[in-house]
C-alpha cells in the first residue's frame, strides 16, 4: 500500500504538526506534500524527511503563510498524487482538496473547516479598511464555493473532536468519525507538591479570553501563574492586580513544573481541540473551562474539571467557587488523559485506514 501524506503548510510548530509526526511514526516511508516548508521552525522529526513543496515555496524560509492563501487551491491541485493507493491529508484550511486517481482513497484528517471562510469570516475582516473588507469578502465567498466542492474529493472524514465534527456535517453535509489529536502524556507527570496558584500557558490572543480569567482571579483574590506572551499581553496585565503573575515565555521543563503542582488550568476560551488541558490533566490537575468546543470530549464535568456555561467573568469566577469546595484525585484524571495519548491516536488511526482501504 503505497500512501501520500498532504498537509496545508510546514512552517512552524502546533498541533497539527504533531499530527504529522504522529502520521510519519506510522508511514515512515511516506512523502509529505505541502504548499511551504521552513524546517528551521520544526521539530526534529520534520527535518530531513521527504517533504515536497508547491510552486509557492522559495529560496528563502517562509514563516507568514496567509499572504499566499488565494493560491492555495491551486497549489494543492497541482500536484500529482496519481501513484499513491491512499491519500491521507491533514486539513484545516485547502489540503482536502489534492487531485486523487479514481482508485485511490483520500482520508481527510480535518483539525476544521476552513474556519476563516466560515464561522470565523467576520472576525477575520474585523478591523480592516473598507476597500479591503469588500475585496476579502469576495475572495472568501469564492474560497466557500471551493471548499465545499473539495469536500466532495475526500472518502472519508476523521474529525479531531465532536465540535469539528458538527462542523463537517453543517458545512460540507458529510458524516465523519472522531479521533482525537495525539497528545504527549509520557512528557508530563503527576507532582505531590501542590501550589497554590491557578494556572494558565499559552500565546496571549484576544480569542483566547485570557481577560475573562484575569479578572476574574482579580476580583477573588486568587493568585494565577499566567506563562506565554503575546499582543494581548499588555492589556491582560492592565487588567491584572499584584496576585496575577506573567512569567513570558519559559523552557519546557519550567512549564511542566508550574503546570503539574498548580490548583487547576484555567481554559476560558474555545477550541477545537485544545492539547493544554490534556496536558494539565496528565499532570492530574483539574481544568476549569468554558463549556464549549473541544472541551466537552476532554474534560469531565466533577470528575476532572470544572465547565462553565457563559462566556463571562461571573460565570468563570461561580466556577472557581465551586472548584474550591471539590476534592479531586489526581489518578484518576491522568488516566483520563491516558486515553488521548499519541501512543492510542496511533492505534486508532493506522486500524480506521486499514479498515476503509480493505472496503476498496
Amino acid at each position: 500500500m503505497k500512501i501520500a501524506i498532504v498537509h496545508d503548510w510546514l512552517t512552524n510548530m502546533g498541533g497539527a504538526e504533531q499530527v504529522i509526526i504522529n502520521f510519519k511514526e506510522i508511514y515512515p516511508d511516506a512523502p509529505i506534500y505541502t504548499t511551504l516548508y521552513n524546517p528551521n521552525n520544526l521539530d526534529e522529526k520534520l527535518r530531513n524527511i521527504d517533504v515536497r513543496t508547491s510552486f509557492l515555496q522559495k529560496k528563502k524560509m517562509i514563516t507568514n503563510h496567509k499572504k499566499y492563501f488565494p493560491l492555495m487551491p491551486l497549489a494543492f491541485e497541482n500536484f500529482n498524487l496519481n501513484e499513491y493507493d491512499v491519500v491521507l491529508s491533514s486539513s484545516s484550511s485547502c489540503a482536502k482538496g489534492v487531485l486523487t486517481n479514481p482508485n485511490s482513497v483520500h482520508i481527510c484528517y480535518c483539525h476544521t473547516p476552513m474556519r476563516y471562510a466560515w464561522e470565523k469570516r467576520d472576525d477575520y475582516i474585523n478591523g480592516m479598511g473598507k476597500i479591503k473588507r469588500r475585496l476579502i469578502k469576495i475572495l472568501l465567498h469564492y474560497m466557500r464555493m471551493w471548499d465545499s466542492a473539495s469536500a466532495n474529493r475526500v472518502d472519508y472524514f476523521i474529525a479531531n473532536s465532536t465540535a469539528v465534527q458538527k462542523r463537517i456535517k453543517k458545512y460540507y453535509k458529510r458524516d465523519s468519525i472522531v479521533i482525537h489529536p495525539p497528545v504527549r502524556c509520557n512528557l508530563f507527570n503527576i507532582s505531590t507538591t501542590d501550589g497554590d496558584y491557578y494556572f494558565i500557558v499559552s500565546r496571549l490572543v484576544t480569542y483566547k479570553r485570557f481577560d475573562l480569567a484575569v479578572q476574574a482571579c482579580s476580583q477573588l483574590g486568587k493568585k494565577l501563574v499566567i506563562i506565554g506572551d503575546g499582543p494581548e499581553r499588555r492589556n491582560l496585565e492592565k487588567l491584572a492586580n499584584e496576585n496575577v503573575t506573567f512569567l513570558g515565555k519559559q523552557p519546557d521543563d519550567v512549564v511542566k513544573k508550574y503546570m503539574s503542582e498548580c490548583k487547576a488550568l484555567l481554559f476560558p476560551g474555545e477550541e477545537d481541540f485544545g492539547i493544554v488541558p490534556v496536558e494539565a490533566q496528565a499532570c492530574g490537575r483539574p481544568v476549569i473551562a468554558y463549556n464549549k468546543g473541544g472541551v466537552l470530549d476532554t474534560v469531565i464535568d466533577g470528575k476532572t474539571g470544572v465547565l462553565f456555561e457563559e462566556q463571562t467573568v461571573d460565570s468563570l469566577k461561580n466556577a472557581i467557587i465551586k472548584f474550591e469546595t471539590m476534592q479531586f484525585n489526581k489518578n484518576e484524571i491522568r488516566d483520563h488523559a491516558l486515553k488521548f495519548d499519541e501512543i492510542a491516536f496511533r492505534e486508532k488511526i493506522k486500524n480506521y485506514i486499514n479498515e476503509v482501504s480493505e472496503k476498496v
